[in-house]
């Protein structure tokens, strides 16, 4: 298949937050251009878009996977909802025999220190050393493999077919989440999934300095006899205009889809349904980083969308020199940045094929983007337009 990626570009302004900490509890920040920068992770944002999947109903959650360390808890619970015979504890046991044997990772009991253990009731049951990631498809077929099985599962698995079927299952009909941001089984690389999206971590176009607020909090009960607060402490902030960027390479996330979620469909509709979600997703979302202290719930002021079949290009060098902020704000010559930035290196690098390109925007600060692209009314329309001409790339001839 013909390769195709898909940019997407975004400026946000975040006021006083938090949103990825490091390991002090500031907000993370890099050294670009020679100055400070706001920085927010690319996992803090993928989680944020995975999240956001099943917050706004964006796929079904047939089609969508779990990531956790406690994997045979969660085919423990297939295996119970399919054969509520099965006792709880046989479940588990039954769920961490098949998931070693498809991905060959270590599930055990997780060893406790003796304080730990004396301190409160351990739980026994078992998990993976590290978080594992399988579709909802891929639950559901290792379940039944578990339940034909139950009578003696360790027998059962040393048959070189069960054993290569249970294989089979953990490595097709892989949810949309993993077909994008990719899986890897350390214990089996032959079933990792390559990551069809790159997200970059965002930063802020202008210089940002961490601040630190100092708040107290008062005891309800304290009497006037009992003056001074009944807590206090300090918590780092910093505010920014953020330059966010992903790309993802729609012929790797059809590839991840194989055959598609479903066999009554299109070859393409899966593909279409995981790019619309996606984009839609990264756009929307937002990490939730002390967001009940600050309250930073924005939105993009502009969104520049690319579609090209050479390689990804990312605009943050448009920013190398910081955005000085000399007219009150940062959107605004952000955006000229963009207007300017754009036409240039799409002219110095330009092939042989034309680059479609969509924008959504917001307000007047932004109005210099909307010669970059087709404009869109509203982010629904964005995602529709962006999908249809995916499909249409996927449906001609390679």
């Amino acid at each position: 298949m013909t390769r195709l990626f898909l940019d997407i570009h975004a400026l946000q302004t975040v006021p006083p937050s938090n949103l990825n900490r490091d390991d002090t509890g500031a907000p993370k920040t890099a050294v670009y251009g020679g100055v400070p920068r706001a920085r927010v992770s690319s996992q803090a944002w993928k989680r944020a878009t995975r999240t956001c999947f099943a917050d706004e109903h964006l796929l079904d959650p047939a089609e969508l996977g779990v990531r956790t360390k406690k994997v045979a808890e969660a085919l423990a619970e297939r295996i119970r909802a399919s054969d509520p015979s099965i006792g709880e504890a046989d479940a588990l046991l039954l769920a961490a025999e098949v998931i070693q044997t498809a991905t060959g990772s270590v599930i055990e009991v997780p060893k406790r220190s003796k304080k730990t253990a004396d301190a409160e009731e351990t739980d026994q049951a078992p998990r993976s050393k590290y978080l594992m990631f399988l579709s909802s498809r891929q639950l559901d077929g290792l379940a039944q493999v578990a339940i034909e099985g139950a009578a003696d599962i360790k027998s059962h698995l040393k048959d070189k077919n069960t054993k290569a079927r249970a294989k089979h299952i953990a490595d097709t009909r892989h949810s949309v989440d993993i077909a994008l941001f990719g899986r890897m089984v350390a214990d089996s690389s032959d079933i990792n999934v390559d990551a069809a999206v790159q997200v970059a971590h965002a930063l802020s176009v202008h210089r940002a300095e961490t601040e630190s607020d100092y708040y107290t909090a008062v005891d309800d009960r304290n009497t006037d006899a009992e003056p001074g607060a009944g807590m206090i402490g300090t918590v780092d902030f910093n505010s920014a205009t953020l330059y966010r960027y992903a790309a993802l390479g729609v012929h790797q996330l059809a590839e991840n889809l194989g055959q598609g979620l479903r066999e009554d469909e299109p070859r393409t509709a899966p593909v279409r349904r995981a790019v619309e979600a996606f984009l839609h997703g990264f756009i929307a979302s937002l990490p939730t980083g002390k967001i009940n202290t600050f309250g930073h719930h924005t939105l993009p002021d502009a969104v520049i969308v690319k579609l090209r079949t050479t390689r990804p290009v990312s605009f943050v060098a448009a920013f190398e020199e910081p955005v000085r902020g000399d007219q009150g704000g940062h959107v605004r010559e952000a955006a000229e940045r963009l207007a300017g930035y754009v036409p240039d290196i799409e002219r110095a690098y330009a092939g042989q094929e034309a680059t479609p390109a969509w924008v959504l925007r917001v307000g007047p600060n932004t109005h210099k983007l909307a010669a970059l692209g087709t404009e869109s009314e509203n982010l629904s329309e964005l995602v529709a337009a962006v999908g249809q001409a995916v499909a249409e790339r996927l449906e001609k001839p390679a």
